[in-house]
């Protein structure tokens, strides 16, 4: 098996597959007990990073307004 990657590099849809894999895993009951929590913590970081990805998709749509001259721009969202 490949090293993980670096989930901070992983767009929303690689977070989001790897997420349901390692649910499928789990939910199997066939990875021993230290491998099951490594999983879970894996998987506890992947869906925080989800959460994030989300969050700054929706701030984003947010920030969509209607210009000037009634045609649709987009302000740049700030993030912290």
């Amino acid at each position: 098996m490949s090293e993980p990657a670096d989930i901070a590099t992983l767009s929303f849809e690689q977070a989001l597959a790897e997420l349901e894999q390692i649910v499928a895993r789990l939910e199997s009951g066939q990875a021993p007990l230290e491998a099951s929590i490594a999983m879970y913590e894996r998987g506890a970081a992947l869906k925080a990073h989800c959460e994030t990805r989300l969050e700054a998709a929706r701030l984003r749509v947010e920030k969509i307004v209607v210009g000037a001259g009634g045609a649709p721009g987009v302000e740049p969202a700030e993030f912290s």
